[in-house]
């Protein structure tokens, strides 16, 4: 063994690859790799480590500014589009438009960053998962004896050698030197809801598992639930297991929200590269027009681009985050993850906490022959209860509170003697009570396999039983058996060498306690179009069990790594990577991923995810990698987010219909109109005034209360969709437009009528801004004109619209605008051609939900 007073190494070699060798180290081999020994380091030793390698802490995680978040703003495609068309409107001299798209563009980076950043506030909490104190063996110096004492967790380093017992967190990574009946809770690294058995291994065997399978390593984020040990620190910091995680990489791959987002701005993108240069070049050459028409050409593209569109897209979805924060306890920490949310269409998530509870119940007590048997649940309650009593452990055992609710103090009569506690490696406990005179009887529970090896049974006998065991566990459920002997009375100690020549009784199993509103909640989802997939780290059973009783249909259970596990709704035994790759697999197949964690090893599937969901009392690791934190572990709480989300969503996607079709048809009848009028069809003056009235209206939309069908499905934008949705209603709209046109010229002021500019003008001004308000009213998914209650905000702005298009040609403004009153006449025609234009539309429209519907596409 190495020297007492070896001087630490300046560069200690790093552990991640333990449990992964062809051959792990013994542990004399660790104790000289880390300069130690069974009596821990040095004061001075401890202290040189620490300055060498830092302080056993969690890296901190960076929270952006409001500036950087600002900035960050700045960079969404959208915004750019706006950017580049200021630029081009200030080269032009057209000020106003310049202005006015500047505002715009502050006013959505200035939402969206104090949304988030109010969000990141309001995420603030401690990491519950971090030990904060640790009992550590040093010494003063090498020739004193080593001294047990309570140390910061920051100020462990390797090769330290500390204390575990019940209900410490595991400070660091660790390995076992010495224990007595030592089990674990590790769910927050493997999702498993079981305390884990670990124990002492001189030369442990290759590691054909992952590393938290080897009984003789301990990590960081883990708990002990019952004994104790001695345990060498091998990692500290951030080369800790639960520290890497924080290291995990950025999200590869694009949401939701993000494809969504690139798709139509690049359809945007490529109209507004062609307008201008087809305007110019259409009237060079059919009007004789030069440059002057280039203020025309950029505010067409202008009316091109929905404008608000970062407004309303950050309204929309700041009011659904407050909305969430408030009533239901959900934090939005991206605002884009709200859209996300409301695209959802497979939503993974664990069994445990979520599905389930952490606790089991008893499903039923049987004897030998498979009947029911009140006996055997008393005999195993007395046992729990006096295992409880007299081995002073830290929290009662999850299955002895289980029995102990289900026996109902049938326990009572009995005296307890002495109990031989839960030991790992034997797998049973033994509780001693008085029996008749002079005897006392022995009452051990424990695995099906090691309490019928203790019994005075048959080999045909014992066969059958451990294949009754092994049909209730096929079932889903966790089996004790319960075995009873009775001894003469003595004074002296009861060892597990007395656990010998008992009499089986029969068996307790044991399901997972259904989370309460998790039947429900599942309905809801389903309901909504979204399919649940449960990934896993349990038994295959335990998890179709809890699906069955749930009644969520669990189909073919897979385990991790079958081909095409990815299809399955239950896949068992998941690895941390297994769960990462199935959400992969999931949105290369085309789905919008949601998926709920709240361990150290659901980190790599929350990146993966489009939404990443998490509980506040996830570990802190999971919570920041997280896109929306949960006040509790509840899937309503999550189907109140997905109904938000395509709320949000819904107001956004009717937004980008109504306005990108009528600037469409404008655009399209603006061209016409250009080459066949000898004068522009409209000033850019005009233009301009009637984008930014038709953009206010459309700011309703933000407080817009969608349809119920726009609930029950995934709110998707599909730029192809949506490519064909705004084309044929714009054409629709622009066929309008060039009817006025006719009327105008010929059944109102005759052939020669078009000379006059300015009633023309203003009779375009007033019929484009008049089918807007139509547009705004009709084109709402989903909306009847017999809905039977007061007018919403849209209904209101499109009143208001339209009162703007009548009355301002009579005011000064419309004077100085170049619009003039229209004689009553026009209005006449106007309302005709309007109705014919408002049934034309609602019937293309209903024809277009109805093949939607029939194709189940919608844009």
């Amino acid at each position: 063994m190495a020297s007492e007073s070896a001087a630490p190494s300046p560069a200690w070699p790093s552990h991640a690859g333990v449990g992964r060798c062809a051959a792990a180290p013994t542990a004399l081999q660790e104790l000289r790799r880390l300069h130690s020994s069974p009596r821990g380091l040095t004061d001075a030793e401890a202290e040189a480590r620490l300055a060498d390698i830092g302080e056993n802490v969690l890296p901190e995680a960076r929270t952006p500014s409001w500036s950087r978040r600002f900035a960050r703003g700045l960079r969404d495609p959208f915004t750019t589009v706006l950017l580049c068309l200021g630029l081009v409107s200030a080269t032009v001299s057209a000020w106003g438009t310049a202005c006015v798209i500047l505002a715009l563009v502050v006013v959505s980076c200035v939402l969206r960053a104090t949304g988030e950043y109010r969000a990141d506030r309001s995420m603030a909490a401690l990491r519950d998962l971090v030990a904060t104190t640790a009992t550590v063996l040093r010494r003063p110096d090498p020739d004193r004896p080593s001294q047990e004492r309570e140390a910061p967790a920051a100020e462990l380093v390797p090769g330290d050698v500390i204390r575990l017992a019940p209900g410490d967190l595991v400070p660091a990574d660790v390995r076992l030197l010495r224990t007595h009946g030592l089990t674990v809770h590790q769910a927050a690294l493997t999702g498993e809801s079981a305390p884990v058995a670990k124990y002492a291994l001189d030369a442990p065997a290759p590691a054909e598992a992952g590393p938290f399978e080897q009984p003789h390593l301990c990590f960081q984020g883990s708990s002990v639930a019952t004994g104790g040990g001695t345990a060498l620190v091998l990692e500290t910091g951030a080369r800790t297991r639960f520290a890497r995680a924080h290291g995990a990489p950025a999200r590869r791959e694009a949401s939701a929200f993000e494809r969504t987002v690139h798709g139509i701005s690049w359809v945007l993108i490529r109209f507004m590269l062609l307008t201008p240069p087809l305007v110019l070049m259409a009237n060079a050459t059919l009007r004789d027009r030069g440059l002057e028409t280039l203020p025309f050409a950029v505010a067409v593209a202008v009316g091109l681009t929905p404008e608000m569109l970062p407004v309303i897209v950050t309204t929309c979805l700041a009011r659904g985050a407050r909305l969430l924060a408030r009533t239901h306890g959900v934090i939005v920490k991206r605002l884009p993850a709200l859209h996300d949310l409301g695209a959802v269409d497979v939503l993974c998530l664990d069994k445990t906490g979520t599905l389930s509870e952490d606790r089991p119940v008893v499903e039923r007590a049987l004897d030998g022959t498979g009947r029911d048997s009140p006996e055997v649940l008393h005999q195993a309650a007395t046992a729990a209860w006096w295992t409880l009593q007299l081995a002073d452990l830290p929290a009662p055992d999850a299955l002895d509170e289980a029995l102990l609710d289900a026996a109902d103090g049938s326990w009572e009569a009995y005296e307890g003697v002495a109990v031989v506690p839960f030991d790992p490696v034997r797998r049973l406990a033994t509780a001693v009570v008085r029996g008749g005179l002079g005897t006392h009887t022995l009452l051990v529970k424990g695995a099906a396999e090691a309490v019928l090896e203790r019994c005075a049974l048959e080999p045909d006998e014992r066969e059958r039983l451990l294949e009754l065991a092994a049909r209730e566990a096929r079932d889903g459920l966790r089996v004790v058996a319960i075995a009873t002997g009775d001894r003469p009375a003595r004074t002296r100690p009861y060892t597990p060498a007395d656990e010998r020549g008992l009499a089986f009784r029969g068996f307790v199993t044991f399901r997972d306690a259904l989370a309460p509103t998790a039947s429900r909640a599942l309905r809801d989802l389903a309901a909504r179009g979204v399919t649940v997939r449960v990934l896993t780290g349990d038994h295959p059973g335990t998890a179709a069990r809890v699906c069955r009783d749930l009644g969520l249909d669990s189909g073919d259970v897979r385990t991790a790594g079958a081909a095409d596990d990815h299809t399955a709704t239950v896949v068992a035994r998941c690895t941390p990577e297994d769960k990462a790759r199935i959400v992969t697999a999931l949105r290369r197949a085309g789905h919008t991923v949601g998926f709920l964690g709240d361990g150290v090893n659901d980190v790599p599937a929350l990146y993966a995810a489009d939404v990443g969901i998490a509980p506040r009392g996830a570990v802190d690791v999971a919570r920041e990698s997280a896109d929306v934190v949960l006040a509790y572990k509840d899937l309503t709480a999550i189907d109140h987010a997905v109904a938000a989300g395509r709320h949000s969503s819904g107001n956004i996607a009717t937004y980008l219909r109504v306005t990108l079709s009528s600037n469409l048809g404008n655009v399209v009848a603006m061209l016409a109109a250009g080459l066949l009028l000898p004068f522009l069809p409209m000033l850019p003056a005009q233009v301009l005034v009637q984008n930014l009235c038709f953009d206010a209206a459309q700011l309703a939309f933000a407080h817009d209360r969608p349809a119920p069908a726009v609930l029950t499905r995934p709110t998707v934008l599909r730029p192809r969709g949506l490519l064909r949705f705004i084309t044929g209603f714009g054409l629709l709209n622009a066929v309008a437009d060039l009817a006025t046109f006719g009327v105008l010229a010929v059944s109102l002021y005759g052939p020669d009528a078009l000379d006059d500019e300015a009633v023309f003008h203003s009779a375009w001004f007033t019929e484009n801004l008049l089918t807007q308000a139509l547009v705004m009213v009709l084109l709402r998914s989903g909306r009847s004109l017999a809905e039977g209650r007061a007018p919403g905000p849209v209904a209101r702005a499109a009143g208001v619209l339209a009162a703007v298009a009548l009355l301002l040609p009579f005011t000064p403004l419309g004077a100085t605008l170049g619009l003039i009153a229209l004689p009553v006449g026009y209005y006449l025609l106007l309302a005709a051609v309007l109705a014919l234009y408002a049934l034309a539309l609602w019937a293309v429209r209903a024809r277009y939900e109805r093949r939607c519907a029939a194709n189940d596409d919608h844009p």
